[in-house]
């Protein structure tokens, strides 16, 4: 079966009640969870974009304390973990003010993790391209923005 395209589907759902859409939401609802994940984000938390990042940053900072520090293969696995859900939460936003702030979190829980980064090449590596798609990001906000931004990666790499 090929699927249809984005505007074929738009055009169909112009002409569909609301009821059958709310069946049709529900429906794709049960089929993966991160189809349910995005209807909650857009249902409940879209609005107050705010606490939705404060929620993602005490989920992070549980996830980093419960990582196994016996060895770096855990701890590189923990943290690569963490990266796919803050990008799986950035995708439902679809805000670039949220994906910055998040990664500026999760790179100053790196920094600050114990054991450290520094004596490890690949723990290095993804703080590095971290901060670099944070730097690739940040141009394209508000001046306001930028400059906040700016702030808080210049502290995160000085210290």
């Amino acid at each position: 079966m090929k699927a249809a395209t984005v505007k074929q589907i738009k055009d169909e759902l112009k002409h569909t009640s609301q009821e059958d859409l709310i069946n049709l939401c529900l429906r794709l609802s049960r089929f993966k969870k991160e189809n349910k994940e995005l209807l909650t984000y857009l249902l409940f938390e879209s609005h107050n974009e705010a606490d939705y990042i404060e929620g993602i940053k005490e989920e992070i900072s549980e996830q980093f304390t419960l990582i196994n520090t016996n060895s770096y293969f855990y701890i590189k696995k923990s943290v690569r973990k963490i990266l796919r859900l803050i990008k799986k939460y950035v995708r439902y936003s679809n805000s670039k003010e949220t994906e910055i702030e998040l990664l500026l979190y999760f790179c100053e829980e790196l920094k600050n993790f114990k054991p450290s980064i520094r004596t490890n090449t690949t723990l290095l590596l993804i703080y590095n391209r971290q901060i670099d798609t944070i730097k690739k990001k940040i141009p394209t906000l508000h001046e306001d923005l930028q400059y906040d931004f700016n702030l808080q990666l210049e502290a995160l790499e000085s210290s």
